[in-house]
């Protein structure tokens, strides 16, 4: 029987701080590169998204995750850490770890937590908050809980596909990236993309949310091992190099393209390598994180140019940057794993090397083959639950709700105040002299390029 381990719960309670930290950083984030009649909306999302799954999770999310395996490793028993229960026992600690079960359950919520936020930047300015927040706990419910479980949580993706997936790269970032293209794909492009301005509105909380997010993403990807030994180390210099790597991937593209390298590109260059990095950290060298990096950073700069080559709507280029960089960090892995930095990958997991290690290509066609049901799978549901909003009219905001501005629509406040009187919603209307009904040239910035014209035109 394990006994209690001060310093594997010291780090993963640090951890699970970080990662919870990572989701405000993600509003920022978001946020910064919504339009300015949206980035209170846009924020929100993310906000309710921590009040929604966290309780969702210690009612039947953890359970459905990292229960028992039943159904054929499609889902673990909801019977065995239902949130009415307590877990305080010296024997409740969690496999081997020496970790309480209630620490590593506040770790995996805030995984839940963003993995279901990460969704949210590609539907701004259009979608109703009362639809969201059905879409996400629905969502989180049919997807994330049971996706987890396959990979995590003893089903069938680890113990019968023997795919890896150190930290989410499969688990959120293709999840995550999937789901919003079902998304988007149902509820339809905003009034007048591409052909009216929407930039960024304040790139200040772009690259202060992405700094927040790669400060949070060491607990992200270090906290994954759940011990303290040198994976973790080994984990945590990934996420450093990798993401460097990626953010000057990005900006090289930018400056051979468009002659300027731009704040915008630099932060999302560093997301991008977040996300790549996240499934491989623990399996790969330093050195192959670096290349890892770069190739992430170069390839979702050109990808998030896609949707106006194809016509979806992807507001802030989730599909770009989650789904893609989160495929290349899975594929990735069956290229560059190796047991010589980690050899939980062939005697825990029963994996094999990657292609360059020796092992052939079997671990690539694991890796293709998770990374693909997971595309699939989470597309299709994230599709229906879109459908069945749209069908009772949850889904969509009007279009005069987006044209003046979907925070006053929704939440009845506006992102900025700039009277000088006593405040309230329509001050910064008032200061210009006209009626909340002709506010959008006021509240958006004046007609430019889209987001990622900016970054990758």
């Amino acid at each position: 029987m394990p006994e209690f381990n001060a310093s594997n719960t010291a780090w993963l309670l640090v951890s699970s701080a970080l990662v919870l930290l990572m989701t405000p950083g993600l509003a920022l984030f978001y946020g910064g590169l919504n339009r300015s009649k949206g980035v209170l909306n846009m924020m929100m999302m993310s906000f309710a998204t921590i009040g929604l799954v966290s309780v969702l999770w210690l009612f039947y999310g953890f359970s459905a995750a990292f229960g028992s395996d039943t159904a054929g490793g499609l889902l673990g028993s909801l019977g065995d850490y239902p949130g009415w229960n307590t877990y305080l026992a010296e024997t409740d600690l969690w496999g081997t770890t020496g970790i309480p079960v209630y620490v590593f359950m506040a770790f995996q919520a805030t995984f839940a937590i963003i993995t279901v936020a990460l969704i949210s930047g590609a539907v701004s300015d259009r979608m109703k908050f009362a639809g969201w927040l059905i879409f996400a706990a629905g969502w989180a419910t049919l997807v994330y809980f049971p996706v987890a479980h396959w990979i995590w949580g003893g089903g069938w993706i680890a113990t019968k596909l023997h795919a890896l997936d150190f930290a989410g790269g499969t688990a959120v970032h293709i999840n995550a990236g999937a789901a919003a293209l079902g998304l988007v794909l149902v509820l339809g492009k905003r009034a007048g993309w591409p052909g009216q301005g929407f930039r960024p509105h304040n790139v200040p909380f772009v690259a202060l949310g992405a700094g927040l997010l790669w400060f949070g993403w060491f607990g992200f990807n270090a906290g994954s091992e759940l011990t303290v030994d040198a994976v973790t180390g080994l984990a945590f210099i990934n996420t450093l190099v990798a993401t460097a790597a990626a953010l000057l991937g990005w900006i090289i593209v930018e400056w051979i393209r468009d002659k300027k390298p731009t704040l915008v590109g630099a932060s999302s260059g560093a997301v991008a390598g977040l996300v790549a990095i996240t499934p491989a950290c623990g399996f790969i060298e330093p050195w192959a994180g670096v290349v890892l990096g770069l190739v992430a950073g170069i390839v979702c700069a050109l990808a998030v140019s896609l949707k106006y080559k194809l016509g979806y709507d992807d507001s802030l280029d989730v599909v770009g940057v989650h789904f893609v960089g989160g495929w290349i960090g899975s594929l990735w892995l069956g290229l560059f794993a190796t047991n010589e930095v980690n050899a939980a990958i062939g005697d825990v997991v029963g994996a094999s090397d990657g292609l360059f290690y020796g092992g052939g290509v079997t671990q690539l066609g694991r890796q293709a083959a998770a990374s693909g049901v997971v595309t699939v799978y989470s597309l299709g549901i994230a599709a229906l639950i879109a459908l069945v909003l749209k069908a009772v009219k949850l889904l969509r905001t009007s279009t005069d709700a987006e044209v003046d501005g979907i925070d006053l629509a929704e939440h009845a406040e506006a992102g900025y105040d700039l009277s000088t009187g006593s405040g309230g919603t329509g001050g910064a209307f008032a200061l210009a002299g006209i009626a909340p009904s002709q506010s959008s040239a006021s509240a958006s910035p004046p007609a430019e390029a889209p987001v990622a014209e900016q970054v990758t035109s």
